[in-house]
């Protein structure tokens, strides 16, 4: 965990955060928007500087727990929101991470792992949720490669890592991607078996 730590930070630190588009991905927030329950326990792992999940607070939800392996995007959520409850974000290994959710929120945490921990993340998400909870976000729709992160992958492919384990509700891509993104994004909810 201390070399994935000191990677993650020394990103941040650096400003190499090509990802981060400084606002909620709009797919995301549209998500968001439509969601009626405002008490339902949200984790967002991986999280990096929390956009979604500063937007979700902002908007009344108020179980929403921000999961990072660096300190860096928890501080600086924390600076943006000094009443977000310290005790919801949490420093932490997301394989080492346990509660039980309603909703989890996926942007750009997927793609930044080792590819090889794809099926390891599948089961974790599995874990990690309440029977008839959700998975919902965005993966990265291009070819997957040695270099990353990102690393890419399609639909194909993270059927594979899903199908057993999650009633594949939405698989699609996005319609409402940022330019950068534009064909190069799926929407999905997943909801646990």
């Amino acid at each position: 965990m201390k070399e994935t730590t000191a990677y993650w930070e020394t990103r941040y630190r650096n400003n190499e955060t090509g990802w981060d588009i400084g606002y909620p991905s709009p797919p995301l927030k549209d998500y968001i928007d439509q969601l009626k329950d405002k008490s339902i326990r949200i984790l967002i792992p991986g999280a990096g500087n929390g956009y979604e999940a500063e937007y979700l607070f902002r908007n009344g939800f108020t179980d929403i727990t921000v999961l990072d392996v660096a300190a860096a995007p928890l501080n600086n959520l924390k600076e943006r929101i000094p009443e977000f409850p310290a005790d919801n974000l949490i420093q932490e290994n997301f394989f080492e991470h346990s509660g039980q959710y309603q909703l989890i929120i996926e942007q750009t945490f997927f793609c930044a792992l080792d590819p090889n921990l794809r099926s390891a993340y599948a089961e974790k998400m599995h874990e990690l949720m309440m029977s008839g909870a959700k998975l919902a976000g965005l993966l990265f729709d291009f070819p997957l490669t040695e270099s990353g992160p990102p690393f890419g992958g399609c639909k194909e492919e993270y059927l594979e890592y899903f199908r057993d384990l999650f009633r594949i509700l939405t698989l699609e891509n996005c319609y409402n991607s940022i330019k950068p993104r534009q064909g190069k994004e799926l929407f999905f909810i997943f909801e646990k078996n």
